[in-house]
């Protein structure tokens, strides 16, 4: 019987290696895309949930489990987050794996699980690229209505 089931698509490159040094920008949605986790009250502020205070925190402790990582930029959405991923040596886990571990963090903290399956990545290849990207974070809330990564 042949299988009329779709096929997902590969998020990631085949061949790349997500565990060495480089920029990586992440975008992690709430399942369903619920705005679980705040409200935009004006263009400059977003105020936070219970759920979205518990992944603001977490996020900070991404840093304290991986060494070789710091989180350079971020922004929490009512239903997604972004965040630029700095790994400054190579890692003994792949970014799979810390978001894996992030997320099931998340989900134990808050009780139950709130986020889609996997997540979106964009590796980052330059400063160009980097500087439109840090931007477009530090700019997200007040271009919500538009925000075309999740």
């Amino acid at each position: 019987m042949e299988n009329k089931l779709p096929t997902r698509k590969r998020l990631r490159i085949i061949e790349y290696d997500y565990s060495k040094e480089g920029m990586y920008f992440i975008t992690i949605c709430i399942k369903d895309r619920l705005e679980l986790l705040g409200r935009i009250k004006d263009i400059n502020y977003i105020e936070l949930t219970q759920e979205g205070t518990i992944v603001k925190e977490s996020i900070k402790q991404i840093e304290k489990r991986y060494i070789n990582v710091e989180i350079d930029e971020y922004v929490i959405m009512p239903n997604h987050i972004h965040m630029i991923l700095a790994v400054n040596n190579k890692t003994k886990v792949t970014i799979s794996r810390m978001i894996k571990q992030y997320k099931a963090y998340v989900s134990k903290k808050v009780g139950y699980a709130i986020w889609q399956k996997s997540f979106y990545e964009h590796i980052i290849r330059n400063e160009k690229e980097y500087i439109k990207i840090k931007n477009y974070i530090q700019n997200n809330i007040r271009n919500g209505k538009e925000d075309r990564y999740f």
